[in-house]
């Protein structure tokens, strides 16, 4: 079928992505599509209140991190295995840093600045880095780009165990209650698992909505309880002062290093700020974690390490040990598993809704195969659902509950996906600065240098834990980055072999004066990406022996930018005999509607009735024999997202009803 999007090698006449539009020697042009200097048509805060949308932002974004109490401080002290108050004041320490260091001056100051248009991810980051004809810049690009798609993958793995953590370590509440209900754990996560991914076709606004006044009054609990155990003993506020994490690690260098792999699960969802600026802007998250978020976090910190200097764990004991719980009232336990349990479906939203915008960008970045995206908000632009990916990481939650069973085993898979993410944003981040923002190398590296110190000290520590459940977030990873990287080299692959097989639209308009093609009422739309000519048109005068007369020739052009301003979307060019090429521009972050598109063209001169139209298609089937320099298997897979992709009418808005389509074979 045409490949006019980024992605699409499975539809027709599919060429490489920087193709250039067609333009007829000396015809008039109209503006080429242009980079808009406004914002998006519907970007986060039109026709909301900041606030409002604050309030959304806690109830989405602030998910991940705001469960992170349920487990951290209890699977460091376990790993420790003991609670002495220069241990507990070094950890809280290292705890209050890290928020400090890792979110606040690196996610909050510095990385949300690289955002493309109000969207956010490492897929936008990359499109910020300038593209250049030199063999080094090509290099350099290819390198990055090599680092977003493994980092996406890794943010899928992220995505896949962070609703399983939380909601495990939310149901392990009911054991505390009652040791006989911890049968019941598992089986109760996976129905809770079930009902996050179903309502996630609602859309993340609706749900924010919902769950934003939920959350508000999760860290307020999570505030107070820290308050009422800090009260008790305020000693340990000792811990904001750094010198108590150094003792630490003097104390015991090697014990600490390992510790740094429970110790970051603090931090964990902090890259979700910057997935999900598109969903609800930067003003609003930084709102969010200011007023309350931070703060009640910090409080139960805290609050958790005076009471586990009040109630230490024994030897016997350890295993068990729940200081999160320890700080709920015995006769409020329930109602603080219901709640932490709301809160953990919430903390799941964060991941999911950060996971769609990436698998968005990816597919239209030529990364993915092209799959249904639904907009599930009329108002803001990057409120989205792909209900293949919800499904698919759906299945991957309950195997990993499966799995794992405990919030303590699958503490050691957690962490190596999120570190790793956190070294290539610092990575990808430095070079925008050095490269787009032309910042002093000196001050950025004598920042990023900090920042990148930190992501590796907890990236090595979680590969302590490779073994012991690490290598799944990896496998997760793996298998993401495999689909990623041959979806996009088979396309650049079949683009190759139609641009070497295609004559250009110069030729064929040569031959179809030389033989006196008939012309017949209408128009037809022929889908094209370059100077060729289309499949479907040739095919379509080889067996019709007739053309329309009036055919329009368009073209999807890819953009660097999320959003493309409707008044700078199309170029309109002129051409002999009846043909028209019509050019437009599509961000990353929007699907192509071709009627619509059309529209915009008739404004700018087009002679175009949307009555008799018929839009052309080519269909293809791409056998896994050919030439390309890939492995079989490779082929093969590239042939099964073929074949699962969505189709050309629903991927570009065409007519179902006027639609023809052109069969062929491609070898791969």
């Amino acid at each position: 079928m045409p490949d006019q999007s980024p992605n699409a090698s499975n539809s027709s006449d599919a060429t490489p992505a920087s193709a250039a539009p067609i333009a007829a020697p000396g015809a008039p042009v109209a503006p080429a599509p242009a980079i808009a200097e406004a914002g998006p048509r519907h970007g986060p805060g039109h026709g909301a209140g900041t606030l409002a949308l604050a309030v959304g932002a806690v109830g989405v974004v602030f998910g991940d991190i705001g469960t992170s109490p349920l487990y951290a401080i209890q699977e460091t002290v376990i790993k420790h295995g003991s609670v002495d108050r220069p241990f507990i004041l070094g950890v809280l320490s290292m705890v209050f840093w890290a928020l400090f260091l890792v979110v606040v001056m690196k996610y909050q100051v510095l990385i949300m600045r690289a955002t493309n248009r109000g969207e956010g991810g490492l897929f936008s980051m990359l499109s910020l880095l300038p593209r250049g004809l030199a063999r080094r810049s090509d290099f350099r690009l290819a390198f990055f780009g090599m680092f977003a798609i493994v980092g996406s993958a890794l943010l899928f793995g992220d995505g896949v165990i962070t609703p399983s953590i939380s909601v495990l370590s939310a149901m392990e509440g009911l054991s505390v209650f009652d040791p006989s209900l911890s049968s019941w754990v598992a089986p109760l996560t996976t129905v809770v698992l079930v009902f996050i991914f179903g309502v996630q076709r609602f859309g993340t606004g609706k749900i924010g909505r919902v769950f934003g006044p939920i959350m508000i009054l999760w860290f307020s609990v999570l505030g107070f309880l820290g308050l009422r155990a800090l009260l008790a003993d305020p000693g340990v506020l000792e811990a904001i002062n750094p010198v108590h994490a150094a003792r630490l690690v003097a104390s015991d260098p090697g014990g600490t290093f390992l510790l740094l792999g429970s110790i970051v699960l603090v931090v964990t969802g902090a890259d979700a700020l910057y997935a999900d600026i598109g969903h609800f802007g930067i003003g609003p998250i930084r709102i969010g974690w200011f007023s309350i978020v931070w703060p009640c976090l910090l409080l139960n910190y805290f609050g958790q390490g005076a009471w586990a200097l009040a109630n230490p764990p024994t030897p016997e004991t350890i295993g068990k040990f729940k200081p999160f719980y320890g700080l709920v009232p015995p006769d409020l336990v329930i109602p603080m598993v219901v709640l932490a349990t709301m809160a953990t479906i919430i903390a799941s939203q964060a991941m999911i809704s950060g996971v769609f915008s990436m698998a968005r960008q990816a597919i239209r970045l030529n990364y993915m195969p092209r799959l249904k995206v639904v907009h599930t908000s009329s108002s803001t632009e990057g409120q989205i659902y792909v209900p293949f990916i919800n499904w698919a990481m759906m299945v991957g939650c309950l195997a990993t509950v499966f799995l794992f069973r405990s919030a303590t085993a699958l503490a050691e898979a957690y962490g190596m996906a999120v570190t790793a993410v956190m070294v290539i944003t610092s990575l990808l981040f430095a070079e925008v600065a050095l490269k787009t923002w032309k910042w002093k190398p000196a001050a950025v590296w004598s920042v990023m240098g900090v920042f990148l110190s930190i992501d590796l000290l907890f990236l090595a520590s979680n590969f302590a834990k490779l073994l012991h459940g690490g290598w799944y977030a990896l496998a997760i990873a793996a298998i993401g980055a495999t689909v990623m990287l041959t979806w996009h080299q088979g396309t650049q692959a079949i683009g190759r072999r139609i641009a070497e097989q295609a004559e250009s639209i110069h030729e064929f308009l040569a031959r179809l004066w030389a033989e006196v093609i008939p012309r017949v009422p209408g128009t037809a739309v022929f889908m094209t990406p370059s100077t060729q000519a289309p499949f479907a048109l040739v095919s379509f005068v080889k067996h019709a022996h007739v053309l329309h007369e009036q055919v329009i020739l368009l073209s999807i052009v890819p953009s660097d930018e999320p959003f493309v301003d409707d008044r700078e979307r199309v170029a309109v060019q002129w051409m002999p005999d009846g043909f028209w090429s019509v050019s437009a521009g599509v961000g990353f972050m929007e699907q192509p509607d071709t009627v619509r598109i059309l529209a915009l063209a008739r404004e700018r001169g087009l002679p175009f009735d949307d009555r008799g139209v018929t839009y052309f298609a080519r269909k293809m089937q791409v056998i896994p024999d050919g030439p390309a320099p890939m492995a079989r298997w490779r082929k093969s897979l590239f042939v099964l997202l073929h074949s699962n992709a969505a189709d050309v009418t629903s991927a570009f808005n065409l007519p179902s009803d006027r639609v023809v389509e052109f069969g062929t074979q491609m070898r791969l």
